[in-house]
């Protein structure tokens, strides 16, 4: 692939995931960056989006931010996960290929309960749409529900790869259900069911408590100075 393309680095702002560390990103300016190849491309190389954005940390002297991918086929849930699935057999979950009018009331709810901390709170429909939407790549909405209860949504990219998970909100009442566990494994199982290799997470930063969870589905590959390394139980 062609990889003469301009990219743009934003100026330093203040680190959204650790105190007193500035955030730099690198962006994907190019035209011909904005379609789904060049996107699974971009991923493979330590790249996400926001909204229509693909940015990657380019910081200064800091490289806290690592992105995880799960090996699928591969995977195999340990112990607490096998419990979290027994734990939730009560819940169904079925994906959607488009956004659906239950969707924002669920992260309204979600936001404006357990992240009023977050620079997220308070919820409006023009900040969830912005990240909830692109024109990048074709999109899944794994949904999870309990009886007629909407438990659950999970936004979900779809590369030539690999499926990656975006962000997933939930209903605050079932929080000791260990949701954000159960969504991951969801993904996982979907990610097989398209025939992918990868799941991606996001970004591992140890350093920080909302961010340090996606290294628990083994085996995984965590990119490391540019190299994609796997991470074995």
């Amino acid at each position: 692939m062609n990889t003469n393309f301009k990219l743009g680095i934003t100026q330093s702002f203040a680190c959204n995931y650790l105190p007193n560390k500035d955030e730099r990103l690198l962006v994907a300016t190019d035209e011909r960056l904005q379609n789904s190849e060049s996107y699974t491309w971009l991923m493979a190389q330590g790249f996400r989006r926001s909204g229509d954005q693909i940015y990657r940390p380019h910081c200064i002297a800091c490289n806290a931010c690592q992105s995880v991918r799960v090996l699928v086929d591969e995977f195999i849930p340990s112990k607490s996960q096998k419990r979290n699935l027994k734990k939730n057999t009560s819940l169904t979950f079925k994906v959607s290929n488009t956004q659906q009018d239950n969707y924002y009331p669920l992260y309204e709810l979600y936001i404006n309960t357990l992240h009023t901390d977050g620079t997220m709170f308070p919820a409006n429909y023009e900040q969830f749409a912005s990240f909830i939407t692109n024109n990048l790549t074709k999109q899944l909405f794994v949904e999870v529900w309990h009886e007629d209860k909407l438990v659950i949504v999970a936004i979900t990219d779809v590369l030539s790869d690999a499926l990656s998970a975006v962000y997933t909100f939930y209903h605050p009442e079932y929080r000791a259900n260990g949701l954000g566990v159960y969504s991951i494994l969801n993904q996982i199982k979907l990610t097989r069911e398209y025939k992918k290799k990868y799941l991606y997470l996001g970004y591992q930063i140890d350093g920080c408590q909302k961010m340090n969870y996606k290294d628990r589905y083994f085996p995984y590959q965590i990119l490391s100075t540019n190299v994609w390394k796997t991470v074995n139980k």
